[in-house]
């Protein structure tokens, strides 16, 4: 297998492992008698990245190479999430967990070390990428994509498999003990995280930066990845990446629910959508999966901040288009149109600006760099975005019936007015360097 095929493999791997339950567990929430918190569970995530990725980013930079670290973390996140599985299993289909306290303990440390691993992957392909010879904006969207089908392989799995007492089967109408809705979910998690583990061992090394000299405390920590806001333009790509990441988590959480919640009205129980909204959502990231490879095109046209404004402004039209839909013809093509500028509005700005980190960062603090960029997305941003959205979605909408129902209109018309604002101070604000991105080989 050749170099960037092993690389896209473990995109691949990296991604299946979060697709497994990260649109699709609020469902399960629910009927685990969590759906209160489902906001929390999202929050989580981001207040693991706001340290993890940058700890492991220092640790990778200066101690174990980056690929053995993908692996470890990967191992100890897998067992963590087979636990979770377990006490699913303990208390039974459709019945609340027993011990609730356990199960948030289980997935907040199992996602404390699967988060690092979306910086720590970068920074592997970065690496061996440049080691070899290879351009990263022209090379690594490709390879970046196949995390994307890797994503929804794992959700087009867990909506359409089933477990019954007949055994394990697939298929598009049976909603009895649907991986989408029970704790399966969190088993095909779980083991594909623990074979990632031993694939990572067999990439090639990433070696660790040599310093020569005199080492400061600063950078041995890795604590010099945070000069980097001493520049203008990287201060505020900083910040506007946490205002951004506030977006990021609100439709994993909530789209599935919001559109679940469509069975528990007559005229739309039936509906495609209201019963596969894990394989709906999925057309969100089949959308990234193309958009993808657009990426070297446009930042070499366009630059960063035009890249960015496009994410911007997409988001606005994801969550209006969520607003103004329903699962009913023609209604349902709003949903449609909402997860194809997904795409847009999440690849444009979070691969883009893993490529801009990149090639801002000298080779010692590269790692660190991506972590801090991911504490800023996935941490800062996506922390106080779905605490923000969870109490917006519990202020207009409640749980009734096994289904969360409400006034969802407001809800997401709310969240396209916040993108609406940050696009807007963005373009006025945002004046990056003169330096546009040229060394894309011909």
């Amino acid at each position: 297998m050749n170099l960037k095929a092993r690389l896209a493999v473990m995109n691949f791997m990296e991604f299946a492992v979060w697709g497994a339950y990260l649109t699709c567990m609020g469902n399960y929430l629910g009927v685990a008698g969590l759906g209160d918190k489902i906001s929390w569970f999202y929050a989580i995530q981001g207040i693991v990245s706001i340290f993890m990725p940058t700890l492991m980013g220092i640790v990778a930079d200066k101690y174990i190479q980056p690929q053995r670290l993908l692996g470890l973390c990967h191992l100890v996140a897998g067992c963590f999430m087979v636990g979770c599985w377990w006490l699913g299993h303990q208390a039974g289909f459709g019945q609340e967990l027993t011990d609730k306290s356990l199960f948030i303990a289980l997935y907040t440390l199992s996602v404390a070390f699967f988060m690092p691993t979306i910086a720590l992957s970068n920074t592997v392909a970065f690496s061996v990428l440049k080691k070899n010879g290879h351009d990263t904006v022209k090379d690594f969207p490709p390879i970046r994509v196949l995390g994307t089908v890797g994503f929804i392989a794992t959700m087009w799995l867990v909506n359409c498999a089933y477990l019954d007492d007949s055994g394990f089967g697939f298929t598009l109408g049976e909603n009895a003990h649907k991986f989408q809705y029970t704790y399966l979910q969190f088993l095909v998690s779980g083991v594909l995280s623990i074979v990632l583990f031993a694939y990572c061992f067999t990439l090639p090394e990433c070696r660790l930066e040599k310093r020569e000299g005199k080492v400061s405390l600063a950078e041995t920590l890795g604590l010099n990845a945070f000069r980097l806001f001493k520049r203008r333009q990287m201060a505020l790509f900083f910040i506007f990446s946490a205002l951004l990441g506030m977006c990021l988590q609100v439709t994993n959480g909530f789209a599935g629910p919001f559109l679940t919640s469509f069975k528990g009205i007559p005229e739309y129980a039936d509906s495609f959508a209201a019963n596969n909204a894990t394989m709906l959502t999925s057309v969100s990231q089949i959308s990234e999966a193309l958009c993808i490879l657009l990426i070297p095109f446009f930042l070499k046209r366009f630059g960063i901040k035009v890249v960015m404004l496009m994410s911007l402004f997409a988001w606005v039209f994801r969550f209006g288009f969520f607003g103004i839909g329903n699962p009913a013809m023609p209604g349902v093509i709003f949903f449609i149109l909402s997860c194809i500028v997904y795409g847009v509005a999440f690849d444009f700005f979070n691969v883009s600006g893993g490529i801009f980190v990149d090639q801002e960062c000298e080779p010692s603090i590269k790692a660190s760099a991506q972590g801090l960029f991911m504490m800023m997305t996935n941490g800062v941003g996506a922390t106080i975005g779905t605490l923000a959205a969870g109490e917006v979605v519990n202020a207009y909408c409640t749980w009734e019936n096994g289904f969360l129902v409400g006034d969802w209109q407001t809800c997401w018309f709310t969240f396209a007015a916040f993108a609406l604002v940050v696009g807007i101070a963005f373009a006025i604000v945002f004046k990056p360097e003169e330096k546009p991105i040229t060394n894309v080989e011909h």
